[in-house]
């Protein structure tokens, strides 16, 4: 339970304290000192949280779908805090037996429990929060979706709160260990890139730039992290947009082609904005109008990409041919195989929707994993390029995807189909996509698909507190700013510009050459994160002094912020206990909360939809992460649904981030979850009639090859 883990970390302390007590001839200048107090610091915060810690564990299963589902946001502080935990035992061991040893680090050990230390104080913080978020809401609710005040109440503290300490020494602490160096990639990448950003350079001078800033990010976490919390909190959306997007660069794709699967079919295609006339689902032989999307600049083209592992009839016709010789240059094109032997049609088709926060990538970004579903079920994939905000805020998005999805139903011949079975999967603001879809087609009349897969999606584009929200704090992928950017952005607040949108994010692109150099030398220095076992230990501990700095200018800040001391009295009961106060940033955030009515929208928000909208909707399949912020989202939506008699199942992994199919390949917790999601696609293909609410787990078996078709 997570009382003993707390318990243990106050026993380890102590055994600490005790070893520190003796000689300390061989602990470098202050070390002795520093582990001392960050050790007694320890203490006080664990035996705070051992009774709030045990508040929780009895009676968090109240929130989970059901009892065979444990996960929701309670759970996952609870877990986030005992990793924590965990990492101050080992380390604390490691000091108590090795601390009057002639090679012990003294220094860098003591920054080691410094940052951790910090990192338990603010948990700690988030967990008085979650503790009001459980007396104020409703018996199993997750969401305080009638009481703004908590919410508001969430973003004052998010804006002040301490992050740094998250995207140090200690980041990524909570997640697989195998994904770690990856996540220091991304973060030192992205405050290289940050560094560097709206400065006239070449692509050559950049690259010599990021050569000596990702290197110093690599030796001082502590200037990482501190850089990485002004990032998070400062700059605009467009910074995100062409970080995002890095990924899309030939180069880095190529890399990323090399590593997937090979496929017969890998084409781009541009869909002209045609009317388009389907049978009504009551009676076939009526017919309702599907008009091209039009919001905001007038109809335009919608385009996507056809992925088959193997070459089906119809996929090289000259009709569907046609589609992919536009004037603009196809993203990447796959020619079929001279004399590829040609397979009847699927009687499947999986019709994809990308994430990327409705603000950045294609389906190009996520070819590695499609490339592998395709393969695996043995069904040809159409994943839309849908146009991406602030440009194309909402409904242009909505409108190009249902455009697609009824253009697919009209025209799967041409993509290697019968779409006897039509399931539509999409990860995050894709999975969103998804379930409005549905509900769009619900409320035309026209054929609902047969199942829905959704990744980790955010049926909530509200700022409104929830446990698992509170994870923005700490989250290096997914940070509270960079959401709320997200939404806004889709709703229609964040900049948009008047007039056509260029390319579906290729003209995003075209400026990003020099760019390319700059990400490929920081991914390359801050892979090399073994460089620091390397580096002398006075190296090392000369750096401590940068953290120390930093430690004095929170206590400064605490001591003089107006916020710190009238911020809870302003706004109702304190959230925390007398003589306990987070760390306060330096910088402070600034969240735009998402208030206009669109973010209230049922299509933009499907998690305040009345039932009649979501009524008659395929069965939802449900893939989450424990990890991930938005992951009250997926178990709010699931007993929405359930409650309602809808067909729906929810799966919840452990140990895994926001945007986990992303990172396919890069560790077996990665792999074993996309076969949660082929599992789930193929309950979809293979249901012979429509299932009942339920959330039985199948046994999942790993298949190279869906049935011959």
């Amino acid at each position: 339970t997570g009382t003993v883990y707390v318990f243990g970390g106050v026993a380890v302390c102590e055994e600490n304290i005790t070893a520190l007590s003796g000689p300390t001839d061989l602990l470098c200048g202050n070390a002795s000192g520093r582990l001392l107090t960050c050790m007694r610091k320890i203490q006080d915060h664990g035996r705070a949280l051992e009774p709030v810690v045990a508040g929780f564990t009895a009676v968090y299963h109240h929130y989970d779908f059901d009892a065979d589902t444990p996960g929701n946001g309670y759970r996952t502080l609870v877990k986030v805090l005992q990793s924590c935990v965990l990492h101050i035992i080992h380390k604390g061991r490691y000091i108590a037996s090795n601390c009057h040893r002639a090679f012990f680090r003294a220094n860098h050990n003591a920054s080691e429990m410094e940052a951790y230390s910090s990192a338990l104080c603010q948990l700690r913080a988030l967990l008085y929060l979650a503790q009001r978020l459980l007396h104020d809401n409703g018996h199993g609710q997750l969401y305080s979706l009638q009481d703004g005040e908590l919410s508001r109440r969430f973003v004052r503290e998010y804006t002040s709160m301490h992050k740094a300490c998250f995207y140090g020494r200690c980041l990524g602490f909570q997640f697989s260990p195998t994904l770690r160096p990856f996540l220091q990639t991304v973060v030192i990448s992205m405050v290289s890139f940050g560094e560097s950003y709206g400065k006239q350079q070449s692509g050559l001078g950049m690259a010599a730039f990021s050569f000596l800033t990702s290197a110093k990010y690599v030796i001082d976490p502590e200037l990482r992290g501190a850089e990485f919390e002004r990032i998070t909190q400062n700059l605009d959306m467009k910074f995100w947009k062409s970080f995002w997007n890095l990924t899309e660069s030939e180069l880095l794709s190529g890399l990323a082609s090399v590593a997937s699967n090979l496929v017969q079919l890998n084409l781009t295609l541009t869909i002209p904005p045609e009317a388009l006339r389907l049978p009504l689902a009551s009676d076939p032989r009526l017919f309702a109008p599907v008009s091209p999307p039009v919001a905001h600049w007038g109809p335009g083209p919608v385009n996507m990409r056809l992925i088959s592992y193997e070459l089906r009839e119809g996929q090289d016709s000259d009709e569907l041919l046609a589609f992919s010789r536009t004037e603009a240059t196809p993203i990447s094109v796959s020619l079929v195989p001279f004399g590829a032997q040609k397979h009847p049609p699927s009687p499947w088709l999986l019709i994809h929707f990308h994430g990327g926060g409705f603000v950045a990538q294609t389906s190009k970004s996520h070819e590695n994993y499609l490339k592998s579903w395709s393969k695996d079920l043995n069904v040809p994939i159409l994943s839309v390029d849908y146009s991406l905000a602030p440009e194309a805020p909402f409904p242009r998005a909505l409108e190009e995807c249902f455009y697609a999805y009824c253009w697919a139903l009209k025209n799967c011949h041409l993509l290697g189909s019968t779409a006897e079975r039509v399931c539509l999967a999409g990860d995050s603001a894709g999975g969103n996509l998804c379930i409005t879809v549905s509900m769009r087609a619900i409320a035309c009349g026209v054929r609902v698909p047969d199942g829905i897969m959704a990744a980790y999606p955010a049926t909530l584009l509200t700022i409104d507190a929830s446990p698992s929200r509170l994870l923005t704090l700490i989250d290096p992928l997914l940070p509270l700013g960079v959401l709320s950017k997200c939404l806004n952005a889709y709703a229609g607040k964040e900049g948009r510009k008047e007039g056509r949108k260029e390319g579906k994010g290729t003209s995003t692109l075209s400026a990003l050459g020099r760019d390319t150099a700059l990400l490929i030398s920081d991914l390359t220095h801050g892979a090399s994160n073994w460089i620091q076992s390397f580096l002398p230990a006075e190296v090392l501990g000369s750096l401590s002094s940068s953290h120390q700095k930093s430690l004095d200018n929170e206590a400064h800040y605490r001591s003089t912020s107006p916020s710190s001391s009238s911020s809870n009295s302003s706004s109702g009961p304190r959230d925390y206990p007398e003589g306990f106060e987070p760390l306060r940033s330096e910088r402070l955030a600034v969240i735009q909360t998402p208030s206009c009515p669109i973010v209230k929208n049922p299509f933009v928000s499907p998690l305040l939809s009345p039932d009649d909208l979501l009524r008659g909707l395929p069965p939802v399949h449900l893939v989450a992460s424990a990890l991930d912020a938005l992951l009250d989202d997926s178990v709010m939506f699931a007993k929405k649904l359930r409650d309602m008699g809808q067909p729906v199942t929810l799966r919840v992994v452990e140990d895994l981030p926001h945007g986990f199919l992303s990172l396919l390949g890069l560790a077996k917790e990665t792999q074993v979850a996309s076969d949660i999601c082929v599992a789930r696609i193929r309950e979809v293909f293979q249901q012979q009639t429509p299932p009942p609410c339920t959330n039985k787990q199948p046994k999942l078996e790993r298949t190279n090859h869906g049935p011959s078709n």
